[in-house]
């Protein structure tokens, strides 16, 4: 019925049209139909609350210890010169019960180093975690090495993990008397489940009374967008945004000792994020990123430098054959060039342009990204971008 109703529109057409015919137009008429609710759904981008904001207390912990790496093939430290090197290989093998003379201990197959590591949330004893070993000393080499037993230590003082293992390092380096190559950074290194988690960290989300939101891009729009779409799913007024950063969710009936059912729900809800417009400017690689919603007012831009290229080409003069008084000699030849930027235009932006448009128009200027900046830079001084500007 619905394909009668829609070939009644063309009478003119709908009588000589077979059913391979109508088919096939009811198929195209489909088709437009999906691409233009796909660029409708494009226009309005929606992300997850999962990669919008994360859940308070549900976090990683950085953990840092000293320790010790053997095995090394005469590319450690000096320890003549590295005094903890030195001491801290003597503490280990009087704790060993091996009675070390300081005045002749001499080696170079041992390298103090900082080994660092992430403890994930919720990380369990007897679960293990990745570390990350770098030297400390005046050592060349980490290649081939091993890490004694090194306690890693949270920003508590207490021992939450203990690393040990072989390192396994990208870079390396060898030389001889006149050359020498290094490739990567061979003074730093990886154990892969190299350190054993001994403690825990003692948190539980059962026993929370608010599930907190922190947002990665602190913005009141966001926020309370966010907080829309909680208390639409939960039919209540559970959420509050408490400012820019943060979203506060109370347990609501029906979800008492279910926590983490209740943050699975909330971090699949799909949200449209709100940004602030920001030009962001790096220059030292001469990096630009603009957002979609920069605007500028009308303004004129011209961009033009004074080059001067002075060329010098010397001849040489020498005198005809056989002649018995001429001499030879050297000819000066200078070339001046000067560039006064003539071939460079007054372009006009004109007021509310968009990000496109902008890109447009300075490039239309012939110009680079150093330049680019400096017009950027001149364009917010003159008070024609509604944006904030980020220099990094």
């Amino acid at each position: 019925m619905r394909v009668q109703a829609g070939f009644s529109r063309f009478p003119a057409f709908a009588p000589a049209m077979g059913l391979v015919d109508r088919v096939w137009f009811v198929a195209i008429h489909v088709l437009m139909f999906a691409l233009l609710m796909l660029a409708a759904s494009q226009a309005h981008a929606s992300s997850r609350i999962k990669d919008l904001a994360g859940f308070e207390g549900v976090r990683e912990n950085t953990l840092v210890g000293y320790g010790l790496v053997t095995g090394l093939t005469n590319t450690g430290d000096d320890i003549k010169k590295i005094a903890p090197t030195k001491e801290s290989l003597i503490g280990m093998l009087e704790r060993l019960g091996i009675n070390v003379r300081a005045d002749v201990l001499d080696t170079s197959n041992t390298a103090a180093v900082i080994v660092t590591a992430t403890l994930p949330p919720f990380s369990r004893q007897g679960s293990r975690i990745d570390v990350t070993v770098s030297s400390l000393g005046n050592a060349t080499s980490l290649q081939g090495g091993v890490l004694a037993v090194t306690s890693l230590l949270g920003a508590d003082g207490e021992v939450y993990a203990v690393a040990q293992g072989s390192l396994q390092v990208g870079g390396f380096s060898a030389g001889g008397a006149a050359a020498s190559v290094i490739s990567g950074v061979p003074t730093a290194g990886r154990i892969p489940s190299g350190a054993l988690v001994e403690r825990e960290i003692d948190f539980k989300l059962e026993d929370l009374k608010t599930i907190k939101l922190a947002l990665r891009n602190p913005d009141l729009t966001t926020a309370r967008r966010i907080t829309d779409a909680i208390n639409a799913y939960l039919g209540t007024s559970a959420a509050i945004p408490t400012d820019s950063g943060t979203v506060a969710v109370g347990i609501p009936q029906g979800f008492e000792g279910t926590n983490v059912d209740l943050m699975t729900k909330i971090e699949q809800l799909q949200v449209e994020p709100d940004a602030v417009a920001r030009v962001v400017i790096d220059q030292t690689t001469g990096v630009i990123v603009i957002g979609s919603d920069v605007r500028i007012s009308t303004v004129a831009i011209a961009q033009g430098n004074l080059t001067i290229r002075v060329t010098e080409t010397p001849q040489v003069s020498q005198p005809s054959p056989f002649s018995e008084t001429g001499t030879t000699q050297v000819v000066p030849r200078t070339q001046i060039q000067v560039d006064e930027g003539k071939d460079k235009r007054l372009a006009v932006v004109n007021t509310g342009v968009s990000l496109q448009d902008l890109v447009n128009g300075l490039n239309s200027l012939g110009i680079g990204p150093r330049d680019m900046i400096s017009i950027l830079q001149a364009i917010k001084a003159a008070g024609a971008m509604q944006a904030e500007l980020k220099v990094m």
